[in-house]
């Protein structure tokens, strides 16, 4: 592989003539694609008797333009090796039969997503199922004779009949196709057969612990705003009849059994917003009755991992860090059991329960595999994809704390270059999460479309700032910027860089922000109500919540975070949206945006584009054909970050770049993966 270009090597001084840095465009761009093409791991699947460990490397294939995802096995004296290979599509959603012979995995070999099996030592997959319409999630029952999933019905004759008269229209938010349950031999022998039918659409599943039920969340409607109404039931697979177990207001939902198959154990807001108070845990009766909350005490989200005789297992956000807990499920005792690596994102145990299998990261580490026993949590690392990165200068991270406008206590992690100079003045590039339940971590390698590894390199420090409403800090942070989104996200992140700036070690005249999603909203914010920052970036970001609230797929977020409509209170809208003081804005924004982004659609991008050039701002608009809400390709990940390198330079240090467009030399300049597991 490729060494990443360093700052030594390509960035040592900065460059006189647009000539001189033409030249290092495609050092430049080598490293941009080194870091896009960084593979990972996750998904991390222990096989029953905890001696192997089935889990998922992504990865990216540069002639195709695709991100792809297959199965490697590894385990305690084993070294890793690729399981699957899928040319055109990805494998995934990996479960081991219960007798550990064989794995289930989803895969789009044949047009569509199915379920294959293979063998954990290799061989030819099996196509098991031939869903027309959409597979979802699968499970294998507890006996390994069944396998249930869920899939999407089938485009109605009515519906068909209709097109071929009149042609393709659709009657918005009243047209959809739902999901529900089905059953097939784990042996993809008979034909499937469906449990469940109606008016509501299947999400999460479980099998009850003797195989005789299956429990689910389902909602009226596939569409997103509908989250909200979700409700737990059970089937009977003999009868398939079904039974309502939790239909209380409010969104509940990933319900789970108890070992003995006695309660059921699901996710809920008992009364709290549902999109930013805290999700709890409740249990009830499985044949019904009162249920009980068990995390009242606990003031974040917890994510479940499994419910074993010792109590429930499950990760949950600490600040930057992401922790195990257990709980005991009688007195809603919460205990933190595995701190380290400071970043916990998978865990998963054999059937005894005396092995663990851990996907974790610190700061100085990519995502890896670790092994060992719960009892003390001496893990046993298993991969190394640290490796790729073994050679590239990363500096610093650390996570740093000030105090806001309003006086809230805010945190943010700070990336410092190798060549950090704590009595010299930095240029500061302000990078700022989505969500706004999203959490900025000190990771190894971070970016997204956005050159953080470069800009180290070459001198810049990088903040990433936890303004209120991110995940983390407990329900009352999230809640900080109800009807105050926009302003106090930006006190925020101004009080964050003034903070630098105070220490000496920001320059206040060489000053950067940009985000996507919410942290796009938040720098189309800054563009129009500062001058603090020298050129901002703004990637599908809001400019106008008046503009959102009617275009977007999820109105009720809107509704919940101002507490109204436009019509009942167009001054809150009026407020917290950027377009409102566009005729004092003055910063260079570049804005970048998906074609057909229905979350936050184009419509944002467009009004902010022409107020700025109606003010004479200097401004610059980016549609990315073809492409939703992110940028999910690597070849157009790899421009829209030389977007930003491209406008950050010009505005921030000065440099003129061309993107290199002379054809690449093949393999040897596309492929950059390092296979260092």
């Amino acid at each position: 592989m490729r060494k990443l270009t360093t700052a030594a090597a390509v960035l040592a001084a900065t460059l006189a003539t647009p000539a001189a840095i033409a030249q290092e465009a495609d050092a430049i761009d080598a490293g941009f694609r080194d870091v896009i093409g960084l593979e990972g791991i996750g998904a991390p699947r222990i096989s029953p008797d905890g001696s192997l460990v089935a889990y998922s490397v992504n990865s990216t294939e540069w002639d195709a333009n695709r991100f792809d995802s297959e199965i490697w096995i590894t385990g305690p004296g084993v070294e890793p090796y690729q399981l699957t290979r899928t040319e055109s599509g990805s494998s995934g959603s990996h479960a081991w039969h219960p007798d550990g012979a064989y794995l289930a995995f989803a895969a789009n070999r044949s047009g569509s997503r199915q379920i294959y099996t293979i063998r954990p030592m290799g061989g030819e997959a099996i196509q098991l199922t031939d869903i027309a319409g959409g597979l979802g999630g699968f499970a294998f029952s507890p006996d390994g004779a069944w396998i249930a999933y869920s899939a999407t019905d089938e485009q109605s004759d009515e519906s068909k009949a209709r097109a071929e008269l009149y042609g393709g229209y659709a009657v918005e938010d009243a047209e959809f196709r739902m999901t529900h349950l089905w059953v097939i031999g784990a042996d993809g022998k008979g034909e499937p057969r469906r449990l469940t039918e109606g008016d509501f659409t299947v999400g999460s599943f479980r099998w009850s612990p003797d195989g005789a039920r299956i429990v689910f969340d389902h909602r009226p409607t596939p569409q997103v705003n509908s989250f909200p109404q979700a409700d737990i039931s059970w089937v009977d697979v003999a009868s398939g009849d079904r039974t309502a177990l939790v239909t209380d207001a409010g969104p509940d939902s990933g319900p789970s059994w108890s070992p003995d198959g006695s309660t059921v154990l699901y996710s809920t807001n008992a009364g709290a917003n549902p999109y930013y108070g805290n999700n709890e845990y409740a249990l009830v009766p499985a044949d019904g009755g009162e249920s009980r909350v068990i995390t009242a005490s606990f003031d974040e989200n917890p994510g479940l991992v499994e419910w074993r005789e010792e109590g429930i297992w499950f990760t949950a956000s600490q600040r930057t860090r992401r922790a195990l807990f257990l709980l005991d499920p009688a007195s809603g005792a919460v205990t933190e059991k595995l701190a380290s690596p400071e970043m916990i994102w998978g865990v998963d145990f054999s059937d005894d329960g005396r092995v663990v299998v851990v996907e974790a990261a610190s700061r100085d580490t990519l995502d890896e595999l670790f092994v060992g026993s719960p009892a003390d949590f001496d893990l046993e690392q298993l991969t190394n994809t640290t490796a790729q990165v073994e050679d590239w200068d990363l500096g610093s991270r650390e996570v740093i704390q000030w105090t806001s406008e309003d006086g809230a206590e805010v945190e943010g992690v700070l990336y410092k270059p190798d060549n950090f100079d704590s009595s010299a003045r930095h240029p500061l590039m302000v990078v700022i999460h989505g969500g706004p339940t999203g959490t900025s971590r000190p990771s190894l390698v971070s970016g997204y479309v956005y050159p953080v590894t470069q800009w180290l390199q070459k001198g810049a420090m990088v903040l990433m700032p936890n303004y209120r409403g991110s995940a983390g800090y407990g329900a009352d942070f999230r809640a900080l910027n109800v009807r105050n989104l926009g302003v106090g996200d930006a006190w925020d992140v101004m009080s964050g860089v003034q903070h630098l700036v105070d220490e000496g070690i920001a320059d206040p005249d060489r000053l950067g922000s940009m985000g996507w999603s919410q942290g796009g909203y938040i720098s189309a914010f800054l563009t129009t109500n500062t001058d603090m920052f020298e050129a901002i970036s703004v990637g599908a970001g809001i400019s106008n919540w008046m503009t959102y609230y009617v275009n977007t797929d999820i109105h009720g977020f809107t509704q919940q975070y101002l507490e109204s409509t436009p019509w009942s209170d167009p001054e809150i809208y009026a407020v917290t949206s950027p377009m409102t003081n566009i005729n004092d804005a003055v910063t260079p924004t570049l804005i970048q945006h998906g074609e057909f982004d229905a979350r936050v659609p184009t419509p944002n991008a467009y009004e902010l584009y022409q107020g700025l050039q109606d003010v004479g701002a200097e401004t610059e608009l980016v549609i990315y054909k073809g492409f939703g809400h992110g940028i999910t390709k690597p070849k157009e990940r790899l421009v829209a970050m030389w977007h930003n390198w491209m406008w950050f330079g010009r505005h921030v240090w000065g440099e003129e770049w061309e993107l290199p467009v002379d054809a690449r030399d093949g393999d040897d300049s596309m492929d950059t993966n390092n296979r260092a597991r």
